[in-house]
């Protein structure tokens, strides 16, 4: 008996050391991989850059996939709502889910070119026109520059004498501009065909990217599932659940976030849009359209719509320029203290103080994409911390008020 209790005790000793003895082996690695990658950390860049530009296409597609999964989806629900195959409320047979899926993606493609389309064709035309007036103002104005300068020739002659005695070397004029126009061809070239192959580059790019989402879209449910088989197989089970739970916690803000985003937008566009007309400003739903297509840049977004739209108001009649930015400077303050953080910060559960300070990290870090990103990442971040708070608080029986 006591033979048998002291061999299980040797087999658990054992055990236990073969685990601590693979833990320290794991830490060494990892300490000694981590010391490498510092001090050569050239060559870690390198490889991720390497890495960057083989996996982009596929980075690029995923998101590009998760964008329009949002609308994908939505119309799903709408449209094909189904119970498993079972009977609906009008007791007709569901649709087949992959035929309601190909249907719902070529409407959500639909629903998209429909959109490009209209601000190309509201956008485009008035745009043109507008940088057609303008070549006229700058014609005009160089017509009055002249005149002006024939004035100052005239009534100042000691400007015309000092400019005749000006004494230019035309050799050296000539050799400088030979020199430039040799090597600058060649600079020309080069650039040219740089520029080709960056655009062949992107233009394939696009492509790959555009399968990719597609074929994520059409094949989420299974995707999905052989990623949960992946993480539980390669991971303890409390760490996969763990590993799902924040992720379906992301998924769901970034989610909520596009379409707070989306909905903000089109509510800025549409009260430009009013008011213009209202005040009979002119290029409302131009401008109207621009500042609800820039405003889904988190909050500076609208300031760019302003300046493109001021600049074609300033072409018409500089004092409609002027209301325009009064008036834009106000919806600005309805916009950023009303819609904006109830809106969208309500959309990802996230204070409006905090959407500020995402906004601004996020635009320091990364530009209008650290923007986009760091709003619904700041907002999964800050709910798995107060939960942690909440648990903390909890064990030690404490309730701060």
């Amino acid at each position: 008996m006591a033979n048998a209790a002291s061999g299980a005790a040797g087999r658990m000793y054992m055990e236990l050391s073969k685990t601590t003895m693979k833990r320290i082996m794991l830490l060494i690695t990892f300490t000694v991989l981590l010391l490498v990658g510092v001090q050569r950390m050239d060559v870690v860049l390198g490889a991720l850059g390497f890495l960057w530009g083989i996996l982009s296409p596929m980075f690029v597609g995923a998101a590009l996939a998760f964008v329009l999964n949002v609308p994908m989806s939505a119309l799903e629900r709408r449209l094909f709502p189904r119970t498993g195959g079972k009977k609906t409320k009008k007791g007709k047979k569901g649709v087949s889910p992959a035929l309601a899926r190909a249907v719902c993606l070529l409407l959500t493609f639909l629903l998209l070119a429909l959109v490009i389309l209209l601000l190309v064709l509201v956008v485009v035309p008035q745009l043109a026109e507008s940088i057609a007036s303008l070549g006229g103002y700058v014609a005009a104005a160089a017509g009055r520059f002249a005149v002006w300068a024939e004035k100052q020739f005239a009534a100042y002659p000691e400007i015309t004498s000092r400019l005749e005695n000006l004494s230019i070397n035309w050799a050296e004029l000539a050799k400088n501009l030979w020199d430039f126009l040799t090597t600058g061809v060649g600079s020309v070239v080069s650039t040219t065909i740089s520029a080709t192959m960056r655009v062949f580059s992107a233009i394939s790019t696009g492509f790959i990217s555009f399968i990719f989402a597609i074929y994520l879209l059409l094949q989420k449910e299974k995707l999905g599932l052989q990623c949960r088989k992946a993480l539980y197989a390669l991971l303890p089970k409390r760490g996969a659940d763990e590993t799902i739970r924040v992720c379906s916690l992301s998924h769901k803000v970034f989610s909520s976030f596009i379409t707070g985003q989306c909905v903000e937008a089109v509510i800025l566009g549409a009260m430009f849009f009013v008011s213009m007309t209202i005040l009979r400003i002119p290029y409302a739903l131009l401008v109207g359209c621009l500042i609800a297509v820039t405003a889904l840049i988190p909050i500076v977004g609208a300031f760019i719509g302003c300046i493109v739209g001021a600049f074609l108001l300033l072409m018409v009649s500089p004092m409609q320029a002027l209301f325009f930015v009064v008036l834009f400077l106000i919806l600005q303050q309805v916009e950023g203290n009303l819609i904006y953080p109830h809106v969208v910060g309500s959309s990802v559960g996230l204070p409006s103080i905090w959407v500020l300070v995402a906004v601004s990290v996020g635009g320091s870090l990364m530009g209008i994409a650290g923007m986009l990103v760091f709003i619904p990442l700041t907002s999964v971040l800050y709910a798995l911390f107060r939960e942690f708070v909440y648990q903390r608080l909890q064990a030690k029986g404490l309730q701060v008020k």
